[in-house]
């Protein structure tokens, strides 16, 4: 597919995947093998060197997981990719691979509730620190900047649950000054709605659960990486160091724009090892083929139904940036013009017991903590996936008593919004009883 620049629904289809050359089977087959055979004693050297490619255990390569990995990094403009076994794995081994203990990391306040806890409770147990920016000011990110000490910038591209909308360009344009890489976060966008690399981000990561698998059934992440960041700037000297466990060689100077990517899957898949199982790496192939249908049906239906609860007097806010009203309505117009996505928040008048009580009468929407999926789901962040927050960071994040996190299915969007009007009917009665 190399003589043509093919269309991003070509590529969810057919990046990563050509008819088995052994069988002829079209479909992407799962190469359900703990490992590989080798050729012969020094073809097994080789690859254990890293001195010739090709496959020797599930937990650092498998084809059915390459198709999944090379067909994420087309859609997403990448170089390569490496899958993981959840969204969180696929942000630790990255991190993992850029900082370690008394380094410094620069993050947006504005992340889900798990990345947060996994900078401020894991990563800093590791001596690894983390300043959260509260702001969304790049020049506020510029200042929480440790010379000498801090190894990235993070943050997400639609921040879950607020739905605010990073300022990937001027993040980008921060973190390179200092000669550090931009990761970004895009579970929320997927690659059809934003593609980091495009605005200057170094790293994307994805938690594939979420809309790349699309259908709720599949725990997965994966890391795609820019290719454009220079590993050999002096502030990463592992990847300029010898690495005497591979015979001598340097990341860098054996593997060049491939450095990062390819100690990210010879050092931290082989070491933390949360390798991604081939079935899964299928079903989560077989989602990509769907994904840009999918999400427009997403983003047409966030659209209604934002609109219809910004009107309704029982709704205090909306945070869905494809609305006017929202602060960021401008930067998801730059970044997003198919839309921001079809995961927002909003509050209840009543607060609390009234946004509890709301999410306890859907019928159709599911009270679940997973967002991205084709139906419609519903939780209440303060209570569940950020209830380890501290009161701070709850106010960081954007999330208050009384607000209710939406991610809009592809329902017939009437059906969607009757649901939630029974609802939030029956929310206002059991606060006024």
């Amino acid at each position: 597919m190399a003589d043509r620049d093919y269309g991003f629904r070509t590529r969810a289809l057919h990046a990563g995947n050509v008819p088995d050359s052994a069988t002829g089977a079209r479909a992407l087959p799962i190469y359900q093998s703990s490992a590989f055979v080798f050729d012969d004693a020094q073809d097994a050297a080789a690859r254990f060197a890293l001195q010739k490619y090709g496959n020797i255990y599930s937990r650092l390569a498998n084809p059915t997981v390459a198709s999944f990995e090379e067909r994420i990094a087309s859609l997403e403009g990448g170089l390569g990719a490496v899958a993981t076994s959840s969204g969180l794995s696929a942000q630790f081994v990255t991190f993992a691979s850029l900082a370690g203990a008394g380094d410094h990391i620069v993050a947006s306040a504005n992340l889900y509730g798990g990345s947060i806890t996994q900078l401020d409770v894991t990563l800093r147990r590791f001596g690894v620190e983390t300043t959260f920016v509260a702001s969304d000011d790049p020049a506020d990110y510029a200042a929480a900047i440790i010379p000498g000490r801090t190894k990235l910038v993070f943050a997400e591209t639609i921040a879950n649950p607020s739905g605010d909308i990073a300022d990937i360009a001027g993040l980008a344009d921060v973190a390179h000054a200092a000669d550090l890489p931009l990761i970004i976060d895009s579970t929320v966008a997927t690659p059809y709605l934003c593609r980091p690399i495009e605005w200057g981000a170094d790293i994307v990561v994805h938690s594939a659960t979420k809309f790349l698998g699309g259908h709720g059934t599949t725990l997965g992440g994966v890391v795609v990486e820019s290719g454009r960041f220079d590993w050999s700037n002096h502030n990463f000297p592992l990847f300029e160091e010898t690495v005497p466990h591979y015979g001598g060689l340097t990341w860098y100077g054996n593997f060049g724009e491939y450095a990062f990517l390819t100690r990210l899957r010879a050092e931290q898949l082989r070491d933390i090892g949360p390798a991604l199982a081939p079935h899964s790496a299928f079903l989560l192939a077989q989602g990509v083929e769907t994904l840009p249908y999918r999400m427009q049906a997403h983003v047409d239906n966030a659209r209604r139904v934002a609109e219809w609860l910004e009107a309704d007097p029982r709704i205090e806010k909306v945070r869905w940036a494809g609305l006017p009203s929202h602060r960021h309505f401008d930067r998801a117009q730059q970044y997003l013009p198919i839309g921001p996505s079809s995961v927002f928040s909003f509050d209840v008048k009543g607060g609390r017991a009234a946004g509890e009580a709301l999410i306890e009468n859907v019928q159709l929407a599911s009270h679940l903590a997973n967002i991205g999926d084709a139906k419609t789901l519903i939780i209440h962040p303060g209570s569940t996936t950020h209830a380890q927050l501290t009161e701070q960071q709850l106010l960081d994040s954007g999330i208050g008593p009384g607000l209710v996190r939406l991610s809009v299915g592809i329902e017939d969007v009437d059906d969607i919004i009757y649901d939630l009007d029974q609802a939030l009917d029956a929310a206002q009665k059991a606060v006024s009883a």
